[in-house]
């Protein structure tokens, strides 16, 4: 569907000022997105984080000339061809502008929401309804304010059938997203404790996600749930229910029986006094209580029990995130191999830049057919060779008949196609993949872990899973606490905590962080020769380092004396001015810094030279995440803002000023500096017990061997445990090469398997180690969780007497590391 920017402006109520026949198709909030700029709209959206606006400049030169905006500014003037819409509020606009759109379409759309299990339904309705319709749904999890308007875009002509999710995580949300999706039919999903922060109850919250079904044909709920039932009737949306029940045999659905059978389960129901059942091949309640919706929205279809049971029988995981993993020959693979859709390819290849930046890698595309899209296969694969061609794709493979039938669609300096994956891989074109970036897509059915599995670097089956989702997560979280004003610097250094420096930096870069900080200068030119370009902050510098601190523009630490001497010496030999300089000052941590008093015979040292310039003044904080501390904390800002002071007023520039470490934003933001560092809770981990954060890092391994041990017993080296009953003793693949503390061994550690705790028995070896997992249904080959959502860092740390950074940086380098996001 397209649109001219002059019924953008009708639809807004709001003049277009230049006469442009413009005709927008993309509708952009994010800069780094961009496309096709002669055909972009690009909404400024201000939030507390960010201003949108300040991107505009950047975008014009990149030929976007049409923008959504709240404000104007001065050096817009010189714009002269450009299209500035003004609005009162951005982010109303483009859900005005979707909402209008939605109007134009007569079609069934199913709206749905809850707690848990949104993106499930959406994508096995899909799978159930496919053959059926042609069909539009949002993208992935695109379920927010911003993304339900990006999602509805979507629908065109050949639309029948849209399906949409809707979250939210505030009280009057769901009455702006109500509008913009206007389901005919809403399906409302388990309800759980997800978001429940921001409201006063959960029956405030059921309430709120209700609205989104004020003005639907038909609602389909779970009345056993009381509390929702009762919200139901409280928003007169009892006349428009199709419960269903597995209590009550009078509900409009009856689920007579479910029973579960080795990986199957089997669901009877009832409908009208007909009686039938279907098959899913998942046994967990989420997975029972999901596929119960889709029914209940299927027959409402009217599709046949048949047919339904069918299509539940061979209902697919939904693959909620893509991975990073380490390949063969330096290739970098990010894997997307059971989820191929026109939509999902965008936001893949998106996030097949980001990784890529400055590095010297190859962008590969390994691509499977798309399935059931609805879409003639040449215009189909004509719109996914634009694409691709778009984001600098330099190989691609097609596996499948259709795109291989399309191969002359698809522009790239290397293509080859296949009909199938097998035949892909005995042709042996894998083996020659070198220094590459390579995205494998594929839809289930052709099986593209096979080559994940032959590409991939194996180093060890124990991994170290980093969500950058919850990274990203963490950082706004942090952001939010600060003035907008106020610059973030993320600490990277000991390789990003454990979690690897280069794909945390790579993110945070994306993000649009201000600062990054390490320890050494290698681990600042290692960034830069992944193709980091943010300022990087070098914490412990050495004095006879100054040659690769300029060679690759890192900024180091000044935090004494011998180092400035040696500094300011080695610039005015290479004649470098201004070269920017961060002064340490120690106010009471005693490690690293200039004392107090020392400030007036450094400011005469800098003031005699032109090399060196103070871009910041910073001091650490010793005890912020203790209250018991807090009036020495405030005797050491109150020392640094004085000595930050002196030595600004020195200098004819603004000096930055920065003390807050993680728990000094979390306790102190309403100090006014003009930075701040992010460390521990980047990675999901508050000092002070502040809650809100998301876990960064899970670490997995596997049970190797699984032995029935007789009592009195020993385990392991040194003899030092004897049980004291008969047990089950697990080996697992996991020792102190790994990372895995010794003082873990002899139950003073645990583990996490199928959700119960197993205690570490006996001493922990270099590579293994055991536990008893006698009161745990547990089989060789298991996961087994050493640290993660639900057995935290904090927790095992406490355990022995140690800090969550020493349980983190610990993880050994020959653990892989695996990187996820939705």
């Amino acid at each position: 569907m397209q649109y001219s920017i002059q019924d953008i402006g009708a639809i807004l109520g709001v003049p277009v000022n230049k006469q442009r026949s413009d005709r927008i198709t993309i509708l952009l909030t994010d800069s780094r997105k961009l496309t096709l700029p002669a055909e972009t709209l690009f909404f400024a959206l201000e939030t507390k984080n960010n201003d949108a606006h300040v991107f505009i400049g950047e975008l014009y030169e990149k030929g976007v000339r049409n923008f959504i905006v709240s404000k104007t500014l001065p050096e817009w003037e010189k714009f002269a061809d450009a299209n500035f819409l003004k609005v009162k509020n951005s982010l109303s606009a483009l859900q005005k502008i979707a909402a209008y759109h939605r109007k134009k379409f007569n079609i069934p759309v199913i709206g749905i929401t809850g707690s848990n299990g949104k993106t499930i339904v959406k994508e096995w309705l899909y799978q159930i309804l496919e053959k059926n319709y042609n069909i539009v749904r949002s993208p992935r999890s695109y379920n927010s304010q911003i993304g339900v308007p990006l999602s509805v875009w979507q629908l065109d002509d050949d639309t029948e059938l849209g399906i949409f999710e809707a979250g939210i995580s505030m009280p009057d949300e769901m009455e702006k997203l109500e509008p913009v999706i206007r389901p005919t039919i809403g399906v409302l999903t388990k309800i759980g404790e997800a978001h429940q922060e921001n409201f006063a109850s959960l029956q405030q919250k059921i309430m709120e996600k209700l609205t989104l079904f004020v003005n639907c044909d038909v609602f389909i709920f779970d009345e056993d749930n009381d509390l929702v039932s009762e919200c139901v009737d409280q928003m007169v949306l009892s006349q428009k229910t199709f419960t269903w029940s597995r209590k009550n045999r009078d509900a409009h659905l009856y689920i007579s029986s479910v029973k579960k059978k080795g990986e199957k389960t089997v669901i009877n129901y009832s409908l009208l006094d007909f009686d039938d059942s279907f098959t899913i091949p998942f046994t967990d309640d989420a997975a029972i209580e999901n596929a119960i919706s889709c029914l209940a929205v299927a027959l409402y279809l009217h599709i046949s029990p048949a047919d339904i049971s069918s299509r539940m029988a061979t209902l697919e995981p939904v693959a909620m995130r893509l991975d990073v993993r380490k390949g063969k020959e330096n290739c970098i693979i990010i894997n997307d191999t059971y989820n191929s859709d026109i939509n999902s390819i965008k936001i893949a290849l998106d996030f097949q830049q980001q990784r890529k930046l400055d590095r010297h890698l190859k962008k590969t595309l390994i691509l499977s057919d798309i399935l059931q899209t609805g879409i003639p296969p040449r215009s189909l694969y004509k719109k996914v060779a634009e694409m691709v061609e778009q984001s600098g794709v330099v190989r691609i493979i097609g596996i499948g008949r259709d795109i291989s039938a399309h191969h002359d669609l698809f522009s790239m300096p290397e293509k080859s196609f296949y009909q199938t994956t097998d035949q892909f891989i005995s042709s042996g074109e894998w083996k020659n993949f070198n220094h590459e970036l390579i995205l494998l897509k594929g839809a289930r059915r052709y099986h593209f872990e096979q080559i994940s599995a032959l590409i991939e670097e194996r180093i060890h089956e124990t991994m170290l899973e980093v969500d950058l989702d919850a990274v990203v997560h963490n950082f706004n979280f942090y952001k939010s606490r600060l003035q907008s004003d106020v610059k973030l610097v993320c600490m990277v250094k000991a390789n990003g905590y454990g979690a690897g420096a280069v794909e945390i930096a790579k993110t945070l870069q994306y993000h649009r962080c201000d600062y990054l900080a390490v320890a050494v200068a290698e681990e600042g030119i290692q960034l830069r020769k992944e193709g980091i370009s943010l300022p990087l902050i070098v914490l412990n510098p050495e004095v006879n380092g100054f040659e690769e601190l300029f060679s690759a523009d890192l900024e180091p630490e000044v935090y004494n004396f011998r180092i400035l001497e040696a500094f300011i010496k080695e610039s005015e030999r290479r004649g470098i001015t201004g070269y920017p300089i961060h002064l340490k000052i120690d106010t009471g941590m005693h490690r690293l810094g200039f004392l107090p008093e020392q400030i007036p015979e450094m400011i005469v040292l800098l003031k005699k030279q032109k090399g060196l310039k103070v871009r910041s003044v910073f001091s650490h904080l010793s005890a912020s995440e203790s209250w018991h501390f807090d009036d020495f904390t405030h005797r050491q800002m109150e020392i640094f803002r004085k000595a930050a002071e002196e030595i600004e007023q020195a200098f004819n520039y603004p000096v930055y000023k920065h003390i807050l470490n993680s728990a000094g934003m979390e306790r102190f933001q309403e100090t006014k500096w003009d930075m701040a560092r992010l460390g521990i809770g980047l990675y999901g981990i508050s000092a002070s017990g502040l809650p809100g954060l998301k876990n960064a890092c899970t670490l997995k391994t596997t049970i190797l061997q699984i032995k029935r041990i007789s009592s009195n017993e020993t385990i392991g080296y040194g003899r030092k445990e004897k049980l004291e009953r008969d047990a089950r003793i697990a080996t697992i693949r996991f020792g102190y090469a790994d990372g895995l503390d010794r003082q873990f061994g002899n139950r003073k550690g645990k583990v996490l398997i199928n959700g119960q705790y197993a205690p570490i028995v006996g001493n922990v070896c270099m590579d293994l180690c055991m536990v008893d997992v006698t009161d745990i249904k547990a089989a060789e080959g298991d996961t087994v969780i050493l640290f993660g959502e639900n057995l935290s860092v904090i927790e095992l740390a406490e355990s022995i007497g140690t800090i969550p950074y020493e349980i983190l940086t610990s993880v050994s380098p020959r653990v892989k590391r695996v990187y996820i996001k939705e």
